[in-house]
């Protein structure tokens, strides 16, 4: 099996708690969804899946490609993953708050809150630094292409974001009601994500390949 089960026990818990946590990719969609309404909302999130994909299309190819150039690389990939995941899980666990107001909605139609959608998610760099700090910890090239594994981790974590994005985008009026009363309940979620960065890096520096 290219990614085996134990693997996807810890993946998919990981990442369906990152995907619940509110960022900038979810307050689009439920921007876009307040001003527009469902179908605009549903509509972003598919851009944002659309540009996630092309950020995890582009770090597989690079990862694979430099892997196989230089198999020692590895090692670096996954020191810096360490550095990276403890410096978001710091920025979490210090972070005041979520400033949970709409954001980046401009669109009126579902085609247009698409297309600002898949532009907001490819020309943000975060995006494509996280992938590369998140997904080569489960990739294990020994056993087979580190492009397919890094490629169907991609795959499940851009599908569980889209639907809990679209799930917000489609029920954008009763969420921001909702999450405007609850500011604390983001502040939980910060915290549960830094508690998860620390045991992903700590998971990533200690595991032996």
């Amino acid at each position: 099996m290219l990614v085996p089960a134990e693997t996807l026990l810890v993946f998919v818990p990981a990442a369906l708690a990152l995907n619940l946590t509110p960022g900038n990719d979810m307050l689009f969609c439920l921007g876009q969804g307040m001003r527009a309404g469902p179908r605009a909302g549903i509509a972003a999130s598919l851009g944002i899946a659309v540009g996630g994909f092309i950020h995890v299309f582009a770090a597989a190819l690079g990862l694979a490609a430099l892997l196989a150039a230089h198999p020692g690389a590895f090692e670096a990939i996954r020191w810096a993953g360490v550095a990276y995941l403890v410096w978001l899980a710091v920025q979490a666990l210090r972070a005041p708050g979520l400033a949970l107001a709409p954001a980046g909605g401009r669109g009126h139609t579902p085609l247009r809150a698409f297309r600002e959608a898949v532009l907001v998610n490819v020309l943000n760099p975060k995006v494509a630094v996280f992938i590369l700090a998140f997904l080569p910890q489960f990739v294990d090239p020994a056993r087979g292409s580190g492009f397919l594994q890094f490629l169907l981790l991609g795959t499940v974590f851009n599908v569980g974001g889209t639907l809990v994005n679209a799930a917000v985008g489609g029920f954008a009026g009763r969420i921001g009601g909702w999450l405007t009363g609850r500011a604390h309940l983001a502040r939980a979620f910060q915290r549960l994500t830094g508690v998860i960065f620390l045991g992903l890096a700590a998971r990533l520096a200690f595991e032996r390949r």
